[in-house]
Formats: structure tokens, C-alpha cells, sequence
């Protein structure tokens, strides 16, 4: 290839990334020890600070039992709280509208419960046809919940033929042009398959100005890219904490609430303890008291062991912040597809990611024709990368700022390379 492993190693030198901060696992093939590893969009890394700060949560758990809810250096009771503030300084949103809790899916049940509300031709649920599957289920169930046809009521827009992308202009025209049958638009805020970057505030708008309420999953993008949701006039979102987050597996989730709803009482809402306020909860009254908080949609006690790594993680998000975190990206993913594009030029493979770096966040997507997750297998077994594979012909490659290496991106190159023959 043209660009060699000298200048990666250069380029390392002179933009490094907080790699020192997080465990890499050994490689189990090629020659390098550490693995490449590009499927941080799938499972981030875990930090070395996260084993530590466990340890010490099951210390206070072992030291002082039932009363570490009170007592200790993170008393238990008020330690959602200490997540509160950094995610919402991620997303760009105010505390009050902000909490940590559940995992995403659930989180997407328990909003809707309170954003998804048809009314007569009102009704529709709109998504990308690529959304992720999950979200492809949530909203069908939510439609059956209340008696429509799932076929009907739940709209999956689509790309243009021949295009792999959803074109702004095509979710606005649809918008303008259906908006008074629209109860909900619920899209992903960078698309799982493709990696690309959804124009959340002009979407937003369009969906506000229609009548309809505008939510997002945020799974790829929190911690991927800058996002104001509050500014953006977001009416809700939810993301999981695992990918770009590294929380770990199944890691917790967050959600965001607007403003100017905290404190709606026309808003249904499922409730438990947690959704009491916290100054009357032990009071043990009959009705709950929810504040005019976020915290409001929270139903069960947090799991406290499951809390700290992404307290831990958040820390890190906050020291560096995400407009440093943001630039590193758009390096290191450019440096990637200009080596992605000497290799496709030659091999039947297609990047389906926007070129216009405006337009995605941290993941390139190429088409690979089937067998993506044996391209896969020995990417990781013949040359020590790890990609992430959706078959049956698209194979995702993260180059995550916080740390992933320009040599990271070359050894990925090198090897697609080395593995796909060349046609002409």
C-alpha cells in the first residue's frame, strides 16, 4: 500500500490517544502482540480503572452491609446521582433531564409509554429500514399494545434504490408530506450498519413542526459524536453505555427528557419506588411523588455494581470532552478510509459510510459480498484485528479516538489487503 507503516507509527507519535488508560486483549494471530481492535461500536474496552473501582464498591458492600445505602466513601442511595451530571454534560442536555438507569430497550418501553400516544389517523410510528432490530420490535410491540396493526402503523423509511444511506431530505419530505398521520418518529442518531450520522436537529424540527413527538436512540452516538440535545429541542432519547461508553457488557443506559415536560401530569408514566421523590421516599407513602425530573421514569433501586463503571467511564469522557474526542475522529477515520480507498480499488468491497465526515462518526461500513463473518473470523485469528461482522456482507470498522491507533487502522487495511483478491 501506499501509505506504509511508517507513517502510522508517525502519525501515532504526533496524535496519540488515551490508549494507556484501557486494557487492549493480546491478539490470537498475526505478529503484533496487542490486538487491532475496531468494535467499539459493539463493546468498548474495558478501562484499568474500572476493576479498581469495583473492588472498592464490593469492599464497602462486605464492610458495612445495609448501611453502606447511607454510609462509605459512595453511599449507595444518592449514587445514580454522581452519573447525572457528567451524562448530561455528554449529551448536551441539563441534569434535571437526565438519568441513568435500566438498559436501553427498556428505557425505549418505558418512554414510550409516555411519548407514543395515537390518537385517530395520528398514529404512525416512523424508523429507518435499518434501524437496529430491537427497535424494529419495540415499536412493533408498542403499536400492538394499543390495538393497531404493526404493518400499518409502524413506517420504515428506506433509501433511495442504489443508495445505502437515508437522505435528510427524504425524512423531511416524508415529514411535510404524511406529518399529520405521524405520532412518533423514533430513528437512531448514527445508524448501526452504516455508521451514518442522522441530521438530528433539522429532523427534529420537521417531526416538532408536523405535530409529532421526536425521539432517538442515541446507541452509536453518545460518546461517538457532540450531540445538544437539549438545545436541539429533542423530545427524548435513550443510548446504552457499552459501545462507545465502555461500561461493560450489558452495561446501564441513559435517558434524556426535555425540559418542558418534567412535571407534565397529563404524561402517563409506569412508576415505581424510584420514581418517588427522593427527600419522601422512605415516608413509605401509598401515592408516589415524582419530581419534575428525569428522574421521574425511573422504577427500580439502581444496581450500584452495575452503576460504577459508568461513573468510571464517564470520568474519562469528562476529562478529555468531546469536541478533542470529536477531532482525533475525523482524523483517524480519514486517515482510515484514504487507506480504505487504495484497497477497494482494486478488490470487489464497498464503503456504504458517507464520505463527508459531517455525515457519520467513528465507524466505516464496507459491503464485502457474503461471508463477512468468516472475513471476520480470520481477520482476528490470521492478523490479530478485531472488526464486527452483520451478515450476511457488511463488515464494520471502529476506529474509536479514545483508543484506537492510526497503526490500528493500517494493520485493518493491510490485512483486507492480504485476505480479499484482487479483481482488476
Amino acid at each position: 500500500m501506499t501509505y506504509g507503516e511508517d507513517e502510522a507509527r508517525r502519525l501515532d507519535a504526533g496524535d496519540p490517544g488515551q490508549r494507556e488508560l484501557f486494557h487492549v486483549p493480546p491478539a490470537t494471530g498475526g505478529r503484533y502482540p496487542e490486538t487491532a481492535y475496531l468494535a467499539g461500536n459493539s463493546l468498548g474496552l474495558q478501562p484499568l480503572a474500572t476493576r479498581g473501582e469495583l473492588l472498592a464498591d464490593l469492599d464497602a458492600w462486605a464492610r458495612l452491609g445495609v448501611e453502606g445505602h447511607l454510609e462509605g466513601p459512595r453511599p449507595w442511595l444518592p449514587y445514580h446521582e454522581y452519573l447525572t451530571a457528567p451524562a448530561a454534560r455528554l449529551v448536551g442536555a441539563l441534569p434535571e433531564e437526565t438519568v441513568v438507569m435500566n438498559s436501553l430497550t427498556v428505557d425505549l418501553h418505558l418512554l414510550m409509554v409516555s411519548f407514543y400516544r395515537p390518537r385517530g389517523a395520528r398514529h404512525r410510528i416512523v424508523i429507518e429500514d435499518t434501524a437496529f432490530p430491537s427497535d424494529g420490535y419495540a415499536v412493533r410491540s408498542q403499536a400492538r399494545f394499543h390495538g393497531l396493526d404493526p404493518d400499518e402503523a409502524v413506517v420504515r423509511l428506506r433509501p433511495r434504490p442504489g443508495e445505502d444511506t437515508l437522505r435528510t431530505e427524504d425524512v423531511l419530505a416524508y415529514l411535510e408530506r404524511e406529518g399529520e398521520r405521524v405520532a412518533l418518529v423514533l430513528l437512531g442518531g448514527v445508524n448501526y450498519l452504516t455508521g451514518e450520522l442522522m441530521d438530528i436537529p433539522a429532523i427534529t424540527r420537521a417531526g416538532r413542526a408536523a405535530g409529532a413527538v421526536v425521539g432517538w436512540d442515541l446507541a452509536h452516538a453518545a460518546g461517538n459524536v457532540p450531540l445538544e440535545l437539549h438545545d436541539w429541542d429533542v423530545d427524548f432519547a435513550a443510548w446504552c453505555s457499552y459501545k462507545y461508553l465502555n461500561s461493560g457488557p450489558g452495561g446501564l443506559a441513559g435517558v434524556f427528557v426535555h425540559r418542558r415536560h418534567l412535571g407534565d401530569p397529563a404524561l402517563q408514566r409506569f412508576e415505581g419506588w424510584w420514581s418517588t421523590d427522593a427527600a419522601t421516599r422512605f415516608e413509605m407513602a401509598p401515592v408516589s411523588r415524582p419530581p419534575a425530573r428525569a428522574d421521574a421514569w425511573q422504577v427500580s433501586n439502581p444496581p450500584i455494581l452495575a452503576m460504577g463503571p459508568v461513573r468510571t467511564s464517564l470520568e474519562i469522557f469528562d476529562r478529555t470532552g468531546m469536541a478533542a474526542l470529536r477531532a482525533r475522529s475525523v482524523r483517524l477515520t480519514g486517515y482510515l478510509e484514504r487507506l480504505l480507498d487504495e484497497v477497494t480499488a482494486t478488490r470487489p468491497i464497498t464503503v456504504i459510510t458517507p464520505r463527508d465526515p459531517a455525515r457519520r462518526g467513528a465507524q466505516l461500513s464496507l459491503r464485502v459480498g457474503r461471508g463477512a463473518g468468516e472475513l471476520a473470523k480470520r481477520l482476528r485469528h490470521e492478523h490479530g484485528v478485531i472488526a464486527d461482522a452483520r451478515e450476511p456482507d457488511v463488515l464494520r470498522a471502529a476506529p474509536v479516538p479514545l483508543y484506537c491507533a492510526y497503526h490500528d487502522c493500517w494493520r485493518f487495511a493491510d490485512a483486507l489487503a492480504e485476505l480479499v483478491e484482487e479483481t482488476r
